[in-house]
């Protein structure tokens, strides 16, 4: 699994980019009140990566097959 990353673009304008990495669905979501705090700004438009439409969940299969024990 790759590290979950935040990354943070100040332009000599002022502006400031941020956008998240490796962090799926909806969770990049929690991360926006963090990127306000540490840059002391606040999101005026917002745009979502590939990222946001994928899952994170890791599903897994149970093959187990129940045996009768009719003799």
């Amino acid at each position: 699994m790759s590290k979950k990353q935040i990354k943070i673009r100040i332009f000599p304008d002022g502006r400031i980019e941020s956008e998240t990495v490796n962090v799926k669905g909806k969770e990049c979501l929690k991360y926006i009140k963090d990127i306000e705090q540490i840059t002391d700004a606040a999101v005026v438009q917002s745009e979502f990566t590939n990222e946001y439409y994928q899952s994170d969940l890791n599903t897994q299969v149970d093959n187990t097959v129940e045996q009768s024990n009719e003799n």
